[in-house]
């Protein structure tokens, strides 16, 4: 969903992405995408924040003196029983899903101003209400902590006119999806997805702050 993203929204010359990910070959190719080279890809391992955060930094200050919209991508997802679950794979999830999330927009927070967007992915898995699988407690209860934290941050951050807003997808064509559910066919392609998350990126906070947008399937 992420690179599908940045390649809508690279479509627009003005536009500037940074992408950010472990693998360089990936990120290399993605950048490639966009005839006009506007895709600028970053290697860092955000699950060593601690030693990523000063290069995440001084690599955005490089190039951009704000930030317009910041998208919290990133994801994981361990499909096993709530007993059987490790705390390894516990504590990873809650961490790529809640806690880096938080940590970047912490980090960024200087660079954004009034009319800056924040987007964070959840999941249906995480939206109030919505019906639930086995397999899925503790990725379920880290997407809801990241949709928590968006609405009490879309308060936070009002009086500096930045909005925060979260989209919750059902379920999605990605390789995170295939790995989980292997075989099984997804109600959404990322290429779907991505096209709604750039527009939303672009024009949502017009409409909304401190939402949680459920995506679960498309009328066609």
């Amino acid at each position: 969903m992420g690179l599908e993203t940045a390649r809508v929204l690279a479509e627009n010359q003005e536009n500037n992405i940074i992408i950010t990910g472990r693998n360089e070959q990936a990120l290399k190719k993605a950048s490639g995408y966009s005839p006009f080279r506007n895709i600028i890809p970053l290697k860092a391992d955000l699950t060593d924040f601690e030693r990523s955060s000063d290069l995440l930094l001084k690599f955005v200050r490089n190039h951009f003196d704000k930030i317009d919209i910041l998208i919290n991508n990133a994801g994981y997802l361990y499909k096993g029983k709530f007993d059987e679950t490790d705390d390894k794979e516990m504590r990873l999830m809650m961490e790529i899903n809640f806690f880096i999330p938080a940590k970047l927009i912490r980090l960024f927070l200087p660079l954004l101003q009034g009319g800056s967007h924040i987007i964070n992915i959840s999941s249906m898995g995480g939206y109030q209400g919505s019906q639930k699988f086995p397999g899925l407690s503790f990725y379920s209860a880290s997407k809801a902590a990241i949709a928590c934290l968006t609405e009490c941050l879309a308060t936070e951050l009002s009086d500096k006119g930045i909005s925060v807003n979260c989209i919750a997808p059902g379920s999605v064509q990605t390789e995170m999806f295939n790995r989980a559910f292997p075989g099984q066919k997804a109600n959404l392609s990322a290429e779907e997805m991505g096209k709604f998350i750039a527009w939303f990126a672009v024009n949502g906070n017009r409409f909304f702050n401190g939402k949680i947008i459920p995506v679960a399937l498309i009328t066609r």
